[in-house]
Parts: structure tokens; sequence; C-alpha cells
């Protein structure tokens, strides 16, 4: 039987709000700490926490720690400079909201986007544990980002994008909301080009961010059809068989009038810090 978008997306809202749950109420063993989240049974060293360095997770409320799902670090290949708006798509717990608001300063300001509420209320508790100010949190899907076309420099994500059941949409959103000469910093799961779809669903759940992921040829048509160049999808870490951890980068040319998307206003916050 197939499964709708929206019944999908209520899968992975319900999924990732027990995550959240199950920090906020003590019991991330049976949570996200493990690495149980995206990864499933697999290694808890290939998702989750123990891809932050000892000196990141050193900055971090524990909390945030215990809430990482991802499949990578995004702040680590997003080179986030001094002043720069950054965006993270899918923010969860805040890790990698929090690691970017320290990178961009008091001057940078950072966002994340996020459909969960418990996800969201956590994120704003662990900022504000951070001490962190220049963050934002909204809430709404990333397939319509509540923010103005040209409005951000950088876009970063975890082990989110394949869980969108409208990718397209998605690095269509992300080409609108950058600025001309913007660039992506994207950690997500990518399917070797010899994996048919049906194959992934084999090795893995939607939810599990494995039978939702796009092979790597792909991702790389999908972001030159967004308008995008300079273009790469680099294998970093195996997570099943013919399935990979990886490193997505791309920079954005078009300037937005160009790219024929309405120009959405900044939504209400979930809240900040």
């Amino acid at each position: 039987m197939s499964t709708s978008t929206d019944d999908l997306r209520e899968q992975v809202r319900r999924h990732y709000a027990e995550s959240a749950r199950a920090v906020t109420e003590g019991s991330a063993s049976s949570g996200c700490g493990s690495g149980s989240c995206c990864g499933g049974e697999r290694e808890a060293d290939k998702f989750g926490e123990a891809l932050y360095d000892a000196e990141q997770r050193g900055e971090l409320p524990e909390a945030a720690t215990l809430a990482s799902l991802g499949c990578g670090n995004p702040t680590a290949v997003a080179d986030l400079r001094e002043g720069e708006t950054v965006l993270d798509l899918g923010s969860g717990g805040g890790i990698d909201v929090i690691l970017s608001a320290k990178r961009v300063g008091p001057t940078g300001t950072a966002y994340g986007l996020d459909m969960t509420d418990e996800m969201l209320a956590l994120a704003q508790l662990n900022a504000r544990e951070a001490g962190i100010t220049n963050v934002h949190f909204l809430k709404g899907v990333i397939e319509r980002i509540p923010l103005p076309a040209n409005s951000v420099d950088v876009v970063i994500s975890n082990c989110v994008i394949n869980l969108s059941t409208d990718k397209a949409a998605v690095l269509a959103e992300i080409a609108r909301v950058l600025k001309p000469g913007g660039r992506i910093g994207i950690s997500d799961i990518v399917a070797e080009d010899r994996l048919t779809p049906e194959e992934r669903s084999e090795r893995g759940s939607f939810v599990g961010c494995i039978a939702g992921a796009l092979s790597k040829d792909e991702y790389e048509g999908g972001l030159e059809a967004a308008g995008f160049e300079q273009v790469s999808v680099e294998f970093t870490h195996e997570v099943a068989d013919g399935m990979h951890g990886a490193i997505v980068k791309a920079v954005s040319t078009s300037e937005p009038e160009q790219k024929g998307l309405p120009v959405l206003q900044p939504a209400v916050e979930a809240g900040c810090c």
C-alpha cells in the first residue's frame, strides 16, 4: 500500500517529536543519544553526536548533543564567516544552529527551521543554556521556507533533505532564499547510482533516513536544475550497503527575481533565546 505525502510527513514529525521528548524527559538512551534516530540499529559512530569533535561538543549543552540526529557535521564544511546569516533546515535540538551562531558571531545571525514543536522547544532551551542570543527558530516545512528571497548567505542541513517527499521544492526554496553567491554545506544520506528506489527502500525506512535518499546523480542534477553551480556530492562513510553519509556543496548564482519564485514574508518565530 502506498503512503501519502501527508502520512510520511506525519510519521517523520511524530518520530522526531518522540526523540525530543526522550531527551527532555531524560530517557535519551532510548531515543537519539545512541544514534538510533536516523541510524536505526546501525553503528552509533555513523550518526549523531559522535560526528562532532570533543571541542565542539564542549561548546554545547548536554541536551543539544543528546538530541543530535544527523549523519554528518555541516558546520565543519560550511566555512562560516563572521557577520553572515546562516539557515539550518530541520534544526532539531539546535546543535548546528548554536555552533553556527558562535561561528558567525554577534554581527551574524543563525536561523533554525523545524516543523516539530517539541524540537523547537528543546532548541530554544538549549540556545538559552548556551547563552546564545543571535539565533531565531522558525516553525515551518523545508519545502516552503518562511524567509524572504535573497536573505541568507549560507544554508546548512544535517540528514534532513532525504526526509522530504518533494526534494525539488526544497532545492528550489534553498536557491530562492540564498543571496547570489550564497552557498550550501549539507550533510545527507545519498545512495550510489547503482541502487534503484526500491533497493534503497529495502535497506531502511523513510524515517530512518534511508528509503527517501537521492542517488548521487539525482542530487547533482537536482541542484543544477535549481540554479546551482560548483556542485559536489562527496561520500564520507557507508551507513548501509550502497548508502553513504555525504557532504553536499554548491553555490547559488541566480538573482532572486530570475528564479520565478514568490518572495515569502518572515514567519512568526517559534521563539528565540
